[in-house]
């Protein structure tokens, strides 16, 4: 009877662990998808509908300057930029992610080659960014992104 008992719980520990492993790899999947949908809006020069992306309260880094919250960012900075190209690509992307509960945190490294439109300049540079993605309503939204790139 005792082997009993002990061999029911391991299995229950082993369903219970297994089951929230999967939920954490699907979370997983689901902060990456958020990154992604951000880098392909990005590389289409399309940032509109983005901001459903980040929470309202969202803060943004870029190169050492604090950029406020994503709409403001938005708004003042990336829409404006986007004009300015005539392509921007993402090369050797890398993400890795971690949940932990309702928290998500992601570090994303890359080669970007920018085409200015106007006089066709080519601009290189390595880049890597970090955020800090939160779980509400069922919807993983990115809260504190920070990025930075050199030459």
């Amino acid at each position: 009877m005792k082997l009993l008992k002990t061999s029911f719980i391991t299995v229950i520990l082993l369903l219970v662990s297994t089951t929230s492993m999967f939920a954490q790899d699907k979370d997983t999947d689901a902060v990456k998808a958020v990154l992604k949908q951000y880098n392909n809006a990005i590389e289409k020069l399309d940032v509109n509908g983005t901001e459903k992306l980040f929470t309202s309260d969202s803060k943004i880094y870029e190169s050492g300057g604090n950029e406020g919250s994503y709409a403001h960012y938005l708004e003042h900075h990336l829409a404006p930029e986007m004009k300015e190209f005539k392509s921007f690509t993402f090369s050797d992307y890398k993400v890795d992610a971690t949940v932990s509960g309702e928290y998500a945190f992601s570090t994303e490294t890359y080669n970007y080659t920018i085409i200015v439109a106007n006089d066709s300049k080519v601009i290189k540079r390595k880049g890597i960014s970090t955020s800090i993605l939160k779980k509400t309503n069922g919807e993983w939204k990115i809260i504190m992104s920070h990025n930075s790139s050199r030459k």
